[in-house]
């Protein structure tokens, strides 16, 4: 997910894709822990758009505070 998609989201948006994305990393490394992943790049995009979305969210944060 590139952060011109993630802007365009709405602040609940961002949050329900927040806990889904969690939930498939959680999903992936359980799936690496037992042997049964078959894309290990999976997981590091997944983190990476997490943290994609926690920025977007802490720029719109700092934005509002301004």
């Amino acid at each position: 997910m590139k952060v011109k998609e993630i802007r365009a989201l709405s602040a609940a948006e961002m949050d329900e894709k927040v806990v889904s994305l969690k939930e498939e990393l959680f999903n992936l490394r359980f799936q690496h822990a037992t042997g049964q992943l078959e894309n290990p790049m999976r997981i590091r995009e997944v983190k990476k758009t997490i943290a994609r979305i926690k920025t977007v969210q802490r720029e719109a944060e700092l934005k509002a505070q301004a």
